[in-house]
């Protein structure tokens, strides 16, 4: 149910994430972050965009729920699927690493495998022009509070779940492969442990205005709540893809610390862009009438090229050439056209 996310450790809403992201907020900055955009408290909660996420939390649960859960593979099959594919291949290995060490690898390994997997969807979203469309969804909000974290397309939210089982999938059946059956994470109140400790350290302040940097050279390992604020204005949406780890950005060149941004009036598009956004049957139709007109601006480019590849040709040929061709006249002996 919706209201599990508050009490599940390995939800982004978990009471206690929310709990320390407001200290942290609190500690650093006070009330000046919401301040300096120009809100007060109330405007900022009861903002016409926050008040979008609120509902479409709901739906966007139900979505996902009912009609995309039913429709993805799980990890545990990708899991039995990898095991029986790489099994009669690699053999197991002799090294027999206690139980401890084995658990600590083997959900560090899901947690980075998660975290490179999360960055390449995530910069394939803004970088292909079709997901774009779905993708213009998240990035729709003038204003950023916790709850935006979910203000996802169904195309979006079902891409995600599919990252998530091949990911977990492949990286537990692998382990499966080399350590045999005996695995286990490492947990804290039933949560990743290094998901729980990112988490615990302001997630939540990702999206808000508690414009919160790192240090340039900690930027370039952790994504910090700044940098994805970075990331939400329109001018540098091509960086800081990462999820929690800022790595993946300094490697393949997508980095911008928080530091070297030059802050924006607001998050998001031009108001004229946000018109298309604003209530929650927009939010689901609006990416597929973008693709509509994607693809017939395509069409008619296409058709364009091949007008004028076609006038080109018929350009060089003869008169005689051409009318043979059917496409000009030509003039005949007894003087006729």
């Amino acid at each position: 149910m919706p209201w599990d996310y508050v009490a599940e450790s390995g939800q982004r809403l978990f009471w206690l994430y929310l709990l320390s992201s407001a200290l942290i907020a609190l500690l650093f900055t006070g009330l000046r972050a919401v301040r300096q955009q120009g809100f007060s408290i109330r405007q900022y909660w009861l903002h016409p965009s926050a008040l979008l996420d609120y509902r479409y939390f709901f739906v966007s649960w139900f979505i996902k729920v009912f009609m995309l859960a039913p429709l993805l593979v799980s990890a545990k099959s990708v899991a039995l699927w990898t095991f029986q594919l790489v099994s009669a291949w690699v053999p197991r290995l002799e090294w027999n690493p206690s139980y401890e060490t084995l658990a600590f690898l083997y959900t560090a390994s899901l947690f980075v495998a998660s975290d490179f997997t999360r960055y390449w969807l995530h910069r394939w979203l803004h970088t292909n022009k079709w997901l774009w469309q779905f993708h213009k969804v998240h990035h729709s909000a003038p204003v950023l509070n916790p709850l935006t974290f979910y203000r996802v397309h169904p195309v979006e939210n079902f891409l995600f779940g599919l990252r998530y089982a091949l990911s977990a999938g492949v990286v537990t059946g692998l382990f499966m492969v080399l350590f045999g059956p005996r695995l286990s994470l490492v947990t804290l109140m039933g949560a990743n442990a290094f998901i729980f400790v990112f988490s615990l350290l302001g997630s939540n302040l990702r999206h808000s205005h508690v414009f919160l940097g790192y240090p340039a050279w900690l930027e370039r390992w952790f994504i910090s709540p700044a940098q994805h604020q970075v990331h939400h204005y329109s001018r540098y949406a091509r960086f800081n893809y990462g999820g929690y780890l800022g790595v993946w950005d300094w490697i393949f060149g997508s980095l911008m610390p928080s530091g070297k941004a030059e802050r924006a009036g607001q998050f998001g598009f031009q108001a004229q862009q946000m018109n298309a956004y604003c209530t929650i049957p927009q939010l689901l139709y609006a990416p597929f009438v973008s693709c509509y007109r994607l693809l017939g601006y395509y069409y008619a480019k296409k058709k364009t090229v091949i007008n004028s590849e076609s006038s080109r040709r018929l350009g060089g040929l003869s008169r005689v050439e051409r009318a043979e061709s059917g496409s000009g006249p030509v003039t005949v002996p007894d003087g006729r056209t």
